[in-house]
């Protein structure tokens, strides 16, 4: 047979063996799901969630091709939700949990997992089991270790467990120099707010995903905000030894024959047309972008969440 002709053939049967293949695969993902004792939960996107402990059996084999069905839901998920803040974070816990348990050597989804399970407690110590997963199957990736480290700083309070977590990493391949450093502050209980500002600069540089580093920024502004107001904490303390009483509002800081200031910081580093503030509830100089202060675990819009795991944790529930 000319070689020109053998060639066609074994194309057209390369051709025939990989469509072949593929109609399986179609037809194993449609058996694995009438297999699954799933269950299942429908939300309002229409998600169907097997449970992880099923899919492995189930998948005949498949288990990449189901593991990236699973993670496109996941994906779509997000997605869907387009800031509208309503989104299903428990079906995209256990969709994550699917993903990582029929391939638990991907890599991108346990940090995926990491930036959106944030919103209870529950979501968050959900995302540290699918962390501990991954640096089981990734020992020497560093960011894992890092976003489970700053799970524990961040919103468990728990530096201590943090500095355990993120010590490891000190010497991984690819892994930031400030680890070492960072590990050392949170070990002597340093100042929270300069530890948040180390940790969310290493996921400004760790992340690819332009909204989710815009987080990360939003909350270094916050941060930065926080340590100008605290510049103008210790002016005014200043202004009360040297007059003999409190200021009135805060542009007295400016006022009178020996000002303590020349100037003050803008109350925001990048928006204008805001301005300092004494908070009428709690007496404190603050920025009217925020409205209040900036503490490490504790930010106004989670207070009551914190204080929960807080509790829990002091509970030995975490």
């Amino acid at each position: 047979m000319p070689p020109d002709r053998r060639g066609n053939r074994r194309l057209a049967l390369q051709r025939a063996l990989s469509g072949a293949l593929l109609i399986a695969a179609l037809f194993a993902t449609g058996v694995a799901h009438r297999n699954m004792d799933t269950g299942l939960k429908l939300d309002r996107g229409g998600v169907f969630v097997p449970e992880a402990s099923h899919v492995g059996a189930a998948s005949l084999g498949f288990d990449g091709l189901l593991s990236d069905y699973y993670w496109l839901l996941a994906v779509q998920l997000v997605g869907a939700d387009e800031g509208r803040g309503e989104l299903d974070r428990g079906t995209l816990a256990r969709l994550i949990d699917v993903v990582t348990t029929l391939d638990p050597w991907v890599g991108h989804a346990y940090r995926f997992a990491a930036v959106w399970l944030t919103d209870t407690r529950e979501s968050v110590l959900a995302a540290n089991r699918l962390l501990r997963r991954g640096i089981a199957h990734h020992p020497d990736d560093w960011r894992n270790r890092h976003y489970l480290g700053f799970n524990h700083f961040f919103y468990l309070g728990d530096e201590a467990a943090a500095a355990d977590l993120l010590e490891p990493v000190v010497g991984l391949p690819g892994s930031p120099r400030y680890i070492g450093a960072l590990v050392a502050k949170l070990r002597q209980g340093s100042d929270g707010l300069e530890n948040a500002a180390v940790f969310l600069n290493g996921l400004v540089a760790s992340t690819s995903d332009p909204y989710t580093r815009a987080e990360y920024l939003k909350a270094l502004d916050e941060i930065e905000t926080e340590r100008r107001a605290r510049r103008l904490d210790q002016a005014r303390g200043v202004y009360v030894e040297l007059a003999g009483r409190d200021i009135d509002r805060v542009e007295d800081l400016l006022a009178g024959p020996t000002p303590v200031l020349q100037m003050l910081p803008a109350p925001h580093p990048h928006f204008p047309n805001f301005e300092w503030q004494i908070s009428a509830e709690t007496g404190e100089i603050v920025s009217s972008f925020y409205g209040t202060r900036y503490r490490p675990h504790e930010h106004e819009i989670d207070r009551e969440r914190r204080e929960r795991w807080q509790n829990a944790r002091e509970t030995g529930e975490i």
